[in-house]
């Protein structure tokens, strides 16, 4: 149960005799989510496949190109419902006219004095690389499943086939908390799903089978871990899981902002961490499993999220970390032991209204007096 290649993910590979053409799931699924967005895509091409795998089982006849193109037309047709279109960005009354520079927006907007319940925070202009805000921002602490980030570079820096299927087992469970998780012993999922469910939806026994089939097993990947946190001069941060169970995964939000800054560099990730919704296919009874997104805010129209994951412990308080675009400005955002479980949203929501009315502020200075 499990091996690549077999009956699943791995075995798929449409292909057209006189074309030559071959389209792996995988290469598929890029297509697709590249025209509709990863969530749409996945729902619709998993269908398929299950579809696929009981003709080819009853059969025994090959998928043509030219089906596989029928899905491409109703994923375009897709993207005209509300429901899958690309996501508005915000009001348009509420945005200003100019690009103001970071540094007025550091000078005009009082960033001390912006109140947010977290107590770490850090913002950052990655436009023009400039800090507007950092309170506690070198302060190493727990992060719980931010961790889960840098466990996905990982994976990923290790170019291991994402159509494999993993199948969780009981060694994945979670015997440090006990957290609950949606992936029953005997569920097998692609790695790739593994990820997008150990990302977007924080799922803990995703996270753990992604180590306990990384190469060399766990203890080879949080070795893998903490030498990424090195080469990415993370030198104040440590990890001791892949899921932030553990306590000894630590951080500050200064080493968190190069972590982000090098998953800019993993295309992959946008959709995997930002989808509002996850539907995986559990290949040992090809059962469709639903997640939702743990941040609220990607389920909001008015946020534009590059990139985000949010993380709770008892340790580590509620946290959220986000390259996000706001007023055509784009941020990183930190918020680590925020005290409310909804803090973190509201702080960032916060953030948001500071940002606007400050570009808001410099804007009519300038049109005033003529400068800043």
């Amino acid at each position: 149960m499990g091996e690549p290649g077999c009956h699943g993910v791995g075995a798929l590979k449409p292909t057209a005799a006189r074309s030559g053409i071959t389209l792996s799931y995988v290469d598929f699924l890029r297509l697709a989510g590249a025209i509709l967005g990863y969530t749409a895509a996945t729902l619709i091409i998993q269908t398929i496949v299950i579809t696929i795998r009981h003709k080819e089982r009853s059969i025994g006849m090959s998928v043509a190109i030219k089906e596989i193109t029928s899905i491409v037309v109703i994923a375009i047709t897709l993207t005209r419902i509300p429901a899958f279109a690309q996501k508005p960005t915000a009001s348009s009354a509420e945005q200003p006219t100019q690009i103001v520079p970071a540094l007025l927006i550091a000078r005009h907007g009082n960033p001390n004095k912006l109140f947010l319940r977290s107590s770490v925070s850090l913002i950052i202009d990655e436009r023009e690389g400039v800090t507007l805000h950092k309170r506690n921002a070198d302060e190493p602490r727990p992060i719980a499943s931010l961790t889960k980030l840098m466990t996905a570079l990982v994976i990923l820096d290790a170019n291991l086939s994402l159509a494999e299927k993993i199948e969780i087992i009981q060694a994945d469970r979670d015997r440090l908390r006990g957290s609950k998780s949606r992936l029953h012993y005997g569920t097998v999922l692609t790695r790739l799903d593994m990820l997008h469910v150990a990302l977007a939806a924080s799922d803990n026994r995703a996270a753990a089978a992604l180590a306990r089939t990384y190469p060399g097993g766990r203890d080879a990947m949080i070795a893998a871990m903490n030498a990424k946190a090195r080469e990415l001069g993370m030198t104040n941060s440590r990890f001791a899981d892949s899921s932030g169970l553990h306590s000894g995964n630590i951080s500050t939000a200064s080493d968190l902002a190069k972590l982000i800054a090098a998953a800019r560099d993993y295309r992959l990730l946008r959709v995997l961490t930002t989808s509002r919704k996850v539907i995986a296919t559990d290949w040992e009874d090809s059962k469709l499993i639903g997640f939702r997104n743990t941040n609220r805010l990607v389920h909001r129209d008015s946020w534009d999220i590059e990139l985000s994951k949010t993380g709770y412990t008892a340790a580590a308080g509620n946290c959220l970390l986000m390259r996000t675009t706001i007023a055509n400005r784009p941020l990183v955002i930190i918020l680590l032991n925020s005290w409310g479980k909804l803090s973190k949203f509201g702080d960032s929501n916060r953030i948001r209204k500071w940002l606007i009315n400050t570009e808001l502020r410099v804007q009519s200075l300038k049109a005033s007096s003529g400068s800043v």
